[in-house]
């Protein structure tokens, strides 16, 4: 079977105040199933695999993997639903703009991946199991489907959020592209990791790279969203809007970025 397989979002430490034996039974298996499952299809590819052997791996029945999950491309795209729920919770907070939501989720994702390269005892085998996790979801057609499904999803959800902020409609253009703009964000980073993967001498350095283009992305995101507000019969206005640096005496959006 592959080597350690790569987790970039941050998960709940089994025992944490607040969850029930419940509760963390579920995530436990819910955590097991996937990462079986992902290892099954790293090894054998994802049409070579069939729910009921992931269900026999982990000793359950394949009607257990189905609560869990209801499509088979879940079982290895399950973060994007954490992803969500995060974007969306950042967005609604009216102490953050846009731009600064996006950026701590991604922030958050990319350093509990580098976090996780670090700590393993092979590097190489590390870094190997992050380029065959996304080479998996490249040459899959259905894991392809199901992504930009749920990015989808995410836009819609975002829109609706950005245009309640902004006293408009969901289906606005101003909120769909905006939305649209701030998930094109997560491509700027999978591919950024990508390219530097091979060629970042650290984890750390790793980050510090990846982050960097990411940030370059998201300034010119935030130039345009500074405008989004601005009433309709009324030309945008560079101190309008989500990213009024003026009224709120922000930096540049590099300096204002959430890391974890």
């Amino acid at each position: 079977m592959s080597g350690p397989l790569p987790d970039w979002t941050p998960q709940q430490a089994p025992g944490l105040p607040g969850e029930g034996l419940r509760e963390r039974k579920k995530r436990l298996m819910r955590q097991q199933l996937s990462d079986t499952a992902t290892a099954m299809f790293l090894d054998r590819g994802f049409d070579g695999v069939r729910v009921a052997e992931v269900a026999a791996a982990c000793g359950v029945s394949e009607k257990t993997v189905f609560n869990y999950f209801p499509v088979k491309e879940a079982l290895v795209m399950d973060r994007l639903e954490a992803t969500l729920a995060a974007l969306s919770a950042g967005l609604a907070d009216p102490e953050l703009t846009p731009v600064q939501a996006a950026l701590r989720v991604l922030d958050q994702e990319l350093g509990a991946m580098t976090g996780s390269l670090a700590a393993q005892e092979d590097a190489g085998q590390g870094r190997e199991a992050v380029r065959r996790f996304g080479d998996l979801i490249r040459v899959t057609p259905a894991l392809r489907a199901y992504q930009a499904d749920m990015t989808d999803q995410a836009a819609s959800a975002a829109a609706a959020i950005l245009a309640a902020r902004a006293g408009t409609t969901a289906d606005d253009p101003e909120p769909q592209i905006a939305a649209r703009a701030l998930l094109g964000l997560w491509r700027v980073q999978a591919d950024s990791l990508r390219r530097q993967l091979d060629r970042a001498a650290t984890p750390a350095l790793l980050h510090e790279q990846v982050t960097a283009d990411v940030r370059r992305a998201a300034c010119l995101i935030d130039t345009g969203l500074r405008g989004y507000a601005a009433p309709r019969d009324q030309p945008p206005d560079a101190t309008a809007g989500f990213g009024d640096r003026a009224e709120r005496g922000d930096g540049p959006v590099e300096d204002r970025a959430v890391t974890s």
